[in-house]
């Protein structure tokens, strides 16, 4: 069985993890963004980024995993 190793890309998955651990960064009213608290939208930009995270990461794999 080869071994595998782990591609230094992978550290991209803890981004969206690190973003959303500490609430008190992001636990504001302003600024807001179309009548959106930054509270909230802070939250929903973390999903296209991790969507754009994953298929960065998945591309870097090689064919055979």
């Amino acid at each position: 069985m080869p071994k595998r190793t782990l591609s230094p890309l992978w550290i991209l998955l803890l981004l969206p993890y690190l973003g959303l651990l500490i609430v008190s960064f992001y636990n504001k009213t302003s600024p807001d963004f179309f009548g959106f608290p930054f509270f909230y939208w802070y939250q929903l930009l973390w999903v296209p980024v991790t969507s754009v995270l994953i298929y960065i990461v998945y591309r870097s794999l090689p064919d055979d995993e």
